[in-house]
């Protein structure tokens, strides 16, 4: 099955890219994008950059010393979307391997001298990834060789002993690949890896061993700490390893850790990263809207995890955050042209960022750009957006589960489905049968739509005329189910309300006391300001509900709002009992707010989630 995450058990079973194909719709345009456009313009940038020409041999070797990686991740995302570039640059890699299986070209010669930075076990799990994804779409071939060729030498080498990677990832990798091969040394060697973590197997570092989760077993770990990306991608992979195993204590404690993350550490937009230093989780409930850090990269993990977890559990709350981090976070990360991306993704950017056209030697957040030193981001994205399919709809032994809606057809078990919908913008979902079979149809009702309504209209025929009307019935968040057998034309019909809605936070967010932010569905939205519009920190909104306008088929939103103008430079703080001093009466104004994952396509801008409310 054509799917990057394929359990033995579980309570759900994924749908792959075999079962599930997008049409044009918010994600299918997406995917489209990503396949004509995002995949070329990778690889591109790592001809231009020398990350490619390494395998080749060019010198000076260029790029980090985890470069190998993204050129992985590219081979990853060519294999998923079945790229004719892929053969070529996987025989490159191929005439890079060394005869005992060991492939890099920032340390051979060197090997396995720096576990902390090194990144070489890192570097063989996306290579892993690859030859993974090309077995399962494609059959055997020269990339799927070196990949196993890799694992074969990783475990000949770290059977034994008590090293391990500082940036995890080769443990969920290990894991599939014993999924698709059946080889029982790769899951050992998963098993291996993250039992040893936090005994400690990694020296200390200035940021400390938590920042590798090196700090303290997995099962004794409360929360994810540290490096956003790693914990997460460990998380992912311990998952995995407890799936496998049937390590229930295991899989147990890390439901706990996502459960007390998701609650004090985790953005609305669904982004985790509130520290730039060590691109880290925060403390609880430490969570600023200006340097919030949601690295793009940290996002696409959490919905790895996430579906993980939905897999195992059945849990809808996991598809929850999946659809936050889906539509604020990775449909953010790269802009509407498919060619600039976000590495950093903060709430609020108070200063417009200054455009460049080549390499940003940056991360900070608030300008899109065509690559970065570190380009992890945009080859991530383009391997999520390629195997997206995979995480849209699941079976069980009583059916399937569609849990985000999108135009796309699913296949399963002899029953075809046609999604239609113009979600996220419209909240109507209609799930038409094409081909008719046996089982339940479940779609997930989000945890915000507490008002949705569920209709099954059976497929009318002269023998069988339609009633008057479908019986219509309130549903809850969750999953809301309807049985079978079912034959061509029959319909389901769920709507959800889409009413713009006020969210306040929590009051142990001390960045964000004194302020709201507006959601519609799915999508958070926010304030941006290009050019001559007025500066948002002069604004104060009023917490009244939201007019929708259209443009070019996206909801936008305005709210009222009051503009304070004058420069400001009086003393700001006052006593408890008076006034700051203020220059100007303010003036009523009306904000307008587009959804955040279409901020930044305008050139460069301020912008703000979070508004100041006025005081009653």
């Amino acid at each position: 099955m054509a799917n990057p995450v394929l359990p033995s058990s579980g309570v759900l079973s994924p749908l792959g890219l075999d079962a599930v194909r997008l049409n044009p719709g918010f994600w299918g345009d997406r995917a489209a994008l990503n396949r004509e456009v995002t995949i070329a313009h990778c690889q591109e940038w790592e001809e231009r950059e020398g990350w490619i020409g390494n395998f080749r041999g060019e010198r000076p070797r260029r790029g980090r010393e985890f470069s190998d990686s993204e050129t992985y991740k590219l081979l990853e995302a060519m294999a998923w979307a079945d790229h004719p570039a892929l053969p070529a640059l996987a025989e490159t890699m191929a005439q890079a391997q060394e005869g005992d299986g060991y492939l890099n070209t920032r340390w051979s010669g060197s090997r396995y001298t720096d576990f902390e930075w090194g990144h070489e076990l890192y570097c063989y799990g996306h290579l892993i990834q690859a030859g993974v994804a090309r077995l399962r779409m494609h059959g055997e071939d020269r990339l799927t060789q070196v990949a196993i060729k890799a694992a074969d030498h990783v475990c000949r080498r770290f059977m034994e002993g008590t090293r391990t990677c500082g940036h995890p990832v080769i443990e969920m990798a290990l894991v599939e690949l014993y999924r698709v091969t059946g080889t029982e040394r790769y899951l050992e060697m998963a098993r291996r890896f993250v039992e040893r973590r936090g005994l400690p197997a990694l020296a200390d570092i200035p940021f400390g061993r938590a920042y590798f989760q090196d700090d303290m077993p997995v099962r004794q770990a409360q929360v994810f700490r540290g490096h956003v990306v790693r914990a997460l991608y460990l998380a992912s992979g311990v998952v995995d390893v407890a799936v496998e195993t049937g390590d229930q204590e295991l899989l147990k404690a890390v439901e706990a850790q996502w459960e007390r993350t998701v609650a004090r550490r985790t953005h609305l937009t669904g982004g985790m990263g509130s520290r730039h230093i060590d691109e880290s989780y925060g403390d609880d409930y430490e969570l600023p809207p200006d340097r919030a850090y949601n690295e793009t990269c940290a996002s696409i993990a959490s919905i790895m995890l996430a579906h993980r977890l939905l897999l195992a559990t059945g849990d809808a709350r996991y598809a929850d955050l999946a659809e936050r981090t889906l539509y604020n976070m990775l449909a953010t990360g790269v802009a509407l042209d498919g060619r600039s991306f976000f590495y950093a993704n903060p709430l609020q950017v108070r200063v417009p960022a200054v455009p460049l056209e080549g390499v940003n030697h940056a991360a900070e957040g608030g300008l899109r750009s065509p690559w970065f030193d570190v380009s992890c981001c945009p080859h991530n994205i383009a391997r999520t957006l390629a195997s997206l399919p995979a995480y849209l709809a699941t079976s069980s032994a009583d059916g399937i589960q569609i849990h985000h809606p999108t135009p796309s057809e699913i296949r399963h078990g002899g029953l075809a489905v046609r999604v239609e919908t113009g979600y996220p913008w419209a909240g109507s979902v209609t799930v038409r049968v094409l081909e008719g079979g046996e089982g339940r149809i479940g779609l997930r009702v989000p945890a915000w739509a507490t008002d949705a309504t569920l209709a099954h209209v059976p497929a009318s025929s002269p023998e069988s005329p339609l009633p008057e009307g479908p019986v219509i019935r309130p549903v809850d968040p969750g999953y809301a189910y309807v049985d079978g057998p079912w034959q061509a034309g029959d319909e389901i019909r769920l709507e959800l309300p889409m009413a713009p809605r006020w969210t306040l936070p929590d009051r142990r967010i001390d960045a964000l006391r004194g302020s709201a932010a507006v959601e519609r569905g799915p999508l958070v939205y926010c304030a941006e300001s290009v050019g001559d519009e007025p500066r948002l920190g002069d604004l104060t909104a009023r917490v009244l509900p939201p007019e929708e306008r259209e443009a070019d088929g996206v909801v936008e939103l305005e709210v009222a709002a009051s503009l304070r103008s004058g420069d400001g430079d009086g003393w700001p703080y006052a006593p408890a009992d008076g006034r700051a001093d203020e220059s100007a009466e303010p003036t009523d104004v009306t904000l307008r707010l587009v959804p955040y994952h279409r901020w930044g396509n305008r050139g460069p801008a301020t912008m703000r989630v979070w508004l100041p409310i006025q005081e009653k």
